[in-house]
């Protein structure tokens, strides 16, 4: 029998259409509550085949309600970008090929895209001509990966190889970490076997950047790792790399730049290309469909090392790359497409443009919100902002009422032991309307629990 593609991804193409549409005006948060999504989309274990599109048909109309609209430009929310038209169709594309992009040999046309698109990454962020890189599902497996690598130089020039040997038995090494680093340094440390308890935090200023003057002591005491960050989850602002590289000579020094990596292709972030190792996301400011996370290491060897496999099953050949050798997976969709063409699309001036318009719209925000009387706590250097609304009650149930009023979604956060909204603008459509519609939103919601806790 014939498959049917035809009404099935029909019908996935006009809703599709549909939901890209409306989606300047959609409700920006979720409105169903997991019940009623349970009872829309589940039942019984289906005992027998289905007809495919009236599949599609439910699916579509069961998850309304419980879809967030994180592609919208009035969605601020955990630091989430949308996805540009090139970049999502060629996402479609890559999920039409199905190509397992693992080997080159397996996936040619897969495996050559995300070279070159890896090429044209390196010239963007400056980066040394030699840099690997691997393209990963997101900045929590690019950390994963960059450390991976960093633990084996680290060791290699201890004497320790731990690819063969493990850990047990071998020096112990300590990271040196920002006091406000991102959790998934912490998470990855745990998945590499070193634990959370080999990190020693460095103090850092009133924005989150590490402080030079309290990481210099720390340097020089065995195999050393030290995470940098390019973008504080908070704040946006970013650490003196310069200066980090220069004192940490003998160490491995990892930059987790998960959205602020980008904002160097327009204005060079001072010593970046000193670095080791850097990760970042294509699903934020590059604006591509989940997942999409890149890894890169200045030193390929290391990288290779602590990833690639061999396998006499596996068809390998010297003169091409394998995509493997540089990411944790074996079998993986080809992610790099919806990279490359993105880039194709945008070119450097217009990722230039996307992240200077960001920034300038998260400037509007500070200085609006700061104007009807709120409280902007960080310098908004990047693209985020930090807004305490009143004191941690009024601010919390504000961030709540924004969700679910509907015309913007941020999220709420706690900086220096107080409550905020963290505002992140990080999509190519967010325009001065957008803005200004969630400022006056957001007020509104500030009125509204005011006037609730004078009468409560």
């Amino acid at each position: 029998m014939e498959p049917d593609w035809e009404g099935p991804l029909g019908e996935a193409y006009a809703r599709a259409m549909t939901y890209l549409q409306n989606l300047p005006e959609r409700p920006v948060g979720a409105s169903a509550a997991a019940s009623e999504l349970r009872r829309r989309l589940g039942g019984e274990l289906p005992q027998g085949p289905g007809n495919p599109t009236q599949i599609i048909e439910a699916l579509a109309d069961g998850v309304e309600g419980g879809l967030v609209a994180t592609g919208s430009g009035r969605f601020f929310g955990f630091v989430i970008g949308g996805a540009t038209p090139a970049s999502l169709a060629a996402d479609w594309l890559a999920t039409v090929w199905d190509q397992n992009a693992g080997l080159y040999a397996a996936a040619p046309a897969a495996a050559v895209v995300e070279e070159i698109a890896a090429e044209w990454l390196v010239e963007l962020f400056g980066l040394p001509a030699q840099t690997s890189v691997g393209f990963v599902t997101g900045g929590q497996m690019a950390n994963f990966t960059a450390l991976a690598a960093a633990r084996y130089d680290v060791l290699r020039k201890a004497g320790w190889d731990v690819e063969a040997d493990g850990l047990i038995g071998a020096p112990a090494i300590r990271v040196l970490v920002g006091a406000e680093r991102h959790d998934t340094v912490d998470r990855a440390l745990r998945f590499l076997g070193l634990g959370t308890r080999c990190m020693v935090p460095i103090a850092v200023d009133g924005q989150g950047r590490m402080r030079p003057d309290a990481l210099a002591p720390e340097l020089g005491q065995g195999p050393t790792i030290v995470c940098a960050q390019a973008g504080n989850v908070n704040t946006g602002a970013i650490d003196p790399l310069d200066d980090i590289c220069e004192l940490a000579t003998d160490a491995w020094v990892h930059v987790d730049g998960a959205f602020g990596l980008w904002s160097t292709v327009g204005t060079p972030i001072r010593g970046i290309e000193k670095a080791d190792s850097w990760a970042t996301d294509a699903h934020k400011w590059l604006n591509v469909p989940y997942d999409s996370g890149l890894v890169f290491t200045a030193h390929p060897e290391a990288h290779r090392a602590a990833m690639s496999v061999r396998a006499s099953y596996l068809i390998h050949d010297a003169e091409k790359r394998d995509p493997l050798d540089y990411n944790p997976e074996f079998s993986r969709r080809a992610r790099g497409i919806a990279v490359y063409a993105a880039i194709r699309a945008l070119g450097r001036s217009g990722i230039v443009e996307l992240v200077d318009r960001c920034c300038a719209m998260a400037s509007r925000f500070a200085e609006q919100l700061r104007e009807a009387g709120a409280d902007v706590l960080n310098d908004v250097t990047l693209n985020q902002v930090l807004v305490r609304l009143g004191d941690d009650d009024l601010t919390r149930r504000v961030v709540t009422a924004v969700q679910q009023e509907g015309t913007a979604w941020a999220s709420g956060t706690t900086w220096h032991g107080r409550a905020a909204m963290r505002i992140s603008v990080s999509n190519w459509t967010t325009s001065a309307i957008d803005v200004d519609r969630s400022v006056e939103a957001i007020t509104r919601c500030v009125e509204i629990e005011q006037a609730r806790s004078t009468q409560g």
